[in-house]
């Protein structure tokens, strides 16, 4: 095609995404001194932080309350501490925490302090000290609502309604680098003008995580991810094994942590038209005290956790709900009316079931209340509203949920600038696979504060030249505009070929909530892959009949490259005798089963920490994957004599140091 066929626009740096990590990097770089920036963005409106939260949804930050003993070392040591972790990234995660932090209080996200000034905070997960602290429900919306007002101020474009096909890059030889990107403006209904060209030196990707992949997810609806984009161009992933899974409604999606679980609600099943109701966790539980503990541990050790699905532990539930949702094809819900039959005496909530722990939680709360809608209420009333606000009354009604996939500790490689191994591409946020195996509650709203922040100095610093333009761009990426530029012209010309594009994407959903979600095994994952294999070729063969199913075929060309290489991550990483770890559970012949009553498949090995110290990288190219193993790099042992450091402060040298 000739080369005014499409617009083009021209920036130093362009932002994808308009979630929280998205835009402070935006707001970052105009702080920066760069002002020669763009956000392009699908819908401001969508995304993870925008949609999503908890109960009570946590940003991870160094203490900053109270008397107990906190440091930079410290809080990097936990991150570090939560295996196949890079401790560099642990020591800049865990120093830049109160700057990130700190920022969102300036620009009025509402974090509650005392009448001293402290910001209070609490234990999450993974967390040995008081690091949480939370606005409530909603922080990563309230976060993303002040950062827009920030953008606004500064004037920076905003790109609305534009998704992104393809990342345009040179390889000069001695590196790849990325040079643009190429877009539909999918308010245009003509793919002779949808398509845009943006020149850009350098490309900050914040498009969260791969969330199209699952059929059962707490992603909003509206999050899909943009990994594959990102892969197919060589952009290696990391540690693509680690997902975290948990139990969230399904109708509006929202993770069921924290006062959701800790009011000890009713869990039924139902036959998929709702009828044969049972309480089917008792069948399972031989002491009542044990699933009433376990339930209400599900508020602090939300995660599924295969080490805590021993001994009657709290991810003992997950397993039970995955059994009945997916391998008998039953309907779970938690009812808020009722309390467990087995706490029931005369109509009256039994209190003597309860633990220590638990009646201590619930009095110091005023949460010893009859029923558990009663609790909530006194509880976390705004958890209720929250439900309210999507239709659904959870105080008259059953609430239906799934162990959903909810967050990828795993993403795009980046090094201590948050540098891709493709040159000038900065992935920010969940896309970035800076967390290790186990985190801390909370410590993505930092890490995207902190790695945005980050990207932003490096590209200020040191990546201040303009962008090609309109000519010099074609000329060098010419041909890579035209491939995937034609690839949606000959679906349109095919539209005597067209496929259910919702369905083919539905039926990738499921494939991976099957073989790639929290329960795992070598023959499933095998399966998914040829069955991956088979839908690609039938997608890229399929005609549309409109740009609402152009827009559609372009991300699930994507999703499918994402799922493969994920699956070959996960085949990897089996082969190589990885166990049960993280939030997902390996088929282990040799294994064992958390009940006998359990089915063959829920039988596994813990791994036992051999590949703790170990983190997995893989690239994908045409004629399939390829995955290294490399082993962490330890917390910097650093000079910091003050002298030095303001030398080199002065004279910008840290900047051009060889980045790992």
């Amino acid at each position: 095609m000739g080369k005014n066929n499409y617009t083009c626009y021209r920036f130093q740096t362009i932002v994808v995404g308009s979630g929280a990590a998205g835009l402070n990097a935006a707001v970052s770089l105009v702080k920066e001194g760069q002002t020669d920036i763009a956000i392009l963005t699908e819908g401001r409106m969508m995304g993870t932080s925008r949609n999503t939260g908890s109960d009570k949804q946590t940003y991870y930050k160094l203490t900053t309350c109270g008397e107990e003993a906190d440091s930079i070392r410290k809080m990097a040591q936990t991150l570090f501490d939560g295996k196949s972790m890079d401790g560099d990234l642990a020591l800049i995660e865990a120093a830049l925490s109160l700057r990130g932090f700190y920022h969102l209080v300036d620009i009025g996200v509402p974090f509650p302090c005392n009448e001293s000034g402290e910001y209070v905070g609490y234990k999450t997960d993974h967390d040995p000290n008081q690091r949480g602290t939370s606005a409530g429900p909603l922080t990563s919306k309230y976060m993303t609502e002040a950062l827009w007002k920030e953008v606004e101020r500064y004037h920076i474009p905003v790109y609305d309604g534009f998704q992104v096909i393809e990342l345009l890059t040179q390889d000069t030889g001695a590196e790849k680098r990325v040079r643009g990107i190429v877009a539909l403006n999918v308010k245009e209904q003509e793919p002779d003008k949808a398509f845009t060209v943006f020149s850009a030196d350098n490309v900050i990707y914040a498009t969260g995580g791969e969330a199209g992949m699952y059929e059962t997810s707490v992603y909003p609806v509206s999050q899909t991810g943009g990994m594959g984009t990102a892969l197919r161009i060589g952009a290696k992933g990391k540690n693509l094994t680690e997902s975290q899974y948990g139990i969230a409604s399904i109708k509006f999606r929202w993770n069921l942590s924290g006062t959701f679980q800790q009011v000890i609600p009713r869990y039924l099943s139902t036959n998929a038209d709702g009828t044969e109701e049972k309480e089917f966790l008792e069948e399972y539980f031989d002491n009542p005290a044990d699933l009433v503990q376990a339930i209400f541990l599900k508020g602090y050790q939300w995660p599924f956790d295969p080490r805590k699905t021993l001994e009657y532990g709290s991810s003992l539930i997950d397993l039970l709900v995955y059994q009945e949702t997916v391998l008998k094809g039953r309907r779970v819900f938690l009812d808020y009316r009722k309390n467990p039959s087995c706490m029931e005496k005369n109509g009256v909530f039994d209190q003597k079931l309860l633990s220590e722990e638990a009646l201590q939680y619930l009095k110091n709360s005023d949460g010893l209340w009859n029923t558990p809608i009663e609790r909530l209420q006194h509880m976390n009333p705004d958890a209720i509203k929250l439900y309210q606000t999507h239709g659904i009354d959870i105080g008259r009604e059953l609430l239906e949920i799934a162990v959903c996939a909810q967050h990828n500790n795993g993403g795009l490689s980046g090094n201590q600038w948050w540098e891709s191994n493709v040159k000038h591409l900065f992935p920010v946020g969940e896309v970035n696979g800076t967390h290790g195996v186990y985190r801390p509650g909370g410590s993505a709203l930092n890490s995207g504060q902190v790695g945005s922040l980050r990207a932003a100095q490096y590209i200020a610093h040191r990546y201040t030249q303009e962008a090609m333009d309109a000519e010099t761009i074609v000329e060098v990426c010419g041909q890579q505009i035209r491939e995937v530029i034609d690839y949606g012209r000959r679906a349109w010309n095919r539209q005597e070929k067209t496929t259910d594009l919702l369905q083919e994407k539905k039926n990738l959903g499921i494939r991976m909530s099957k073989a790639g979600a929290n329960i795992r095994s070598k023959s499933e994952v095998r399966k998914a892959l040829a069955e991956n294999r088979e839908q690609q070729k039938r997608i890229n063969e399929t005609g549309v009949k409109n740009m609402a199913e152009l827009k559609q075929l372009y991300r699930i060309r994507d999703l499918l490259i994402s799922q493969q290489v994920y699956l070959e991550a996960i085949l990897d990483y089996i082969l190589q005798g990885g166990g049960s770890r993280g939030s997902y559970l390996i088929y282990a012949k040799e294994g064992e089963k958390p009940l006998e009553t359990l089915p063959e498949n829920f039988r596994f090995r813990s791994d036992d920490d051999d590949k703790a110290e170990s983190i997995q990288e893989i690239e994908y190219t045409p004629e399939g994957c390829i995955c290294t193993w490399r082993r962490i790099r330890p917390i910097p042992q650093q000079n910091n004599w003050f002298e030095k450091v303001w030398r080199e402060f002065r004279e910008d040298s840290y900047y051009r140091r060889e980045s790992k």
